[in-house]
């Protein structure tokens, strides 16, 4: 994906994924793909994560970036593993112009009007909102919407399979993140597929 908002369009729901195991990484990330998500987040939340990314990226049609990334060595290894997309929880200074100088499409998270006013500073418009049920919720984004109508968002945090379609109508939505695709645990790939085919229908 050449932007950010290429890669924000292209699914209704980015994977979330924390995976502890690196041979669980192409099971996965074949049943994502197979089920129609193809841009896959890898938080950098564990030890294998880095590796997780290198093996994710192996297979055919997945998009796949880094999650949690919090400054510029993480985001250095995330693009040394191959990670095609960088988001993070915050925005910061740092952080940002970074990942301006490599490039790479960006999502750095927001949780208020400061926030965003600091990225449309930077030069960005597209945001994580982040951790959109703790920070206010549906109600929270319509009013930083109406301010900033030009910005787009991808609400992550605390958002579900039941939630995710309010959130997939605002218009100022492109995508939501969300965990339940895969839970934790030993993953099953034909209910990891089912529940990306649900998910992807969801726009």
């Amino acid at each position: 994906m050449s932007t950010i908002d290429a890669l924000m369009r292209s699914v209704p729901v980015i994977p979330v994924l924390v995976i502890d195991d690196v041979a669980h990484a192409a099971p996965i990330a074949e049943a994502l793909v197979g089920g129609g998500l193809t841009a896959l987040e890898v938080t950098l939340r564990t030890p294998a994560a880095l590796d997780v990314i290198r093996e994710m990226s192996k297979v055919e049609g997945a998009v796949v970036g880094a999650g949690t990334v919090l400054n510029p060595k993480d985001l250095d290894a995330a693009l040394s593993a191959g990670a095609q997309y960088i988001v993070s929880p915050g925005l910061t200074d740092p952080l940002t112009d970074a990942a301006k100088r490599s490039g790479v499409p960006y999502l750095p998270g927001v949780a208020n009007a400061a926030d965003i006013m600091r990225g449309l500073d930077h030069g960005l418009d597209r945001f994580k909102f982040f951790p959109a049920e703790a920070s206010g919720g549906l109600k929270a984004l319509k009013a930083l919407a109406a301010v900033f109508g030009a910005v787009r968002f991808c609400p992550t945090g605390g958002i579900t399979e039941a939630t995710a379609p309010d959130w997939l109508a605002h218009p100022s939505v492109l995508c939501v993140g969300g965990s339940w695709v895969v839970p934790a645990g030993t993953p099953d790939a034909q209910a990891i597929r089912r529940a990306a085919a649900a998910a992807a229908a969801l726009r």
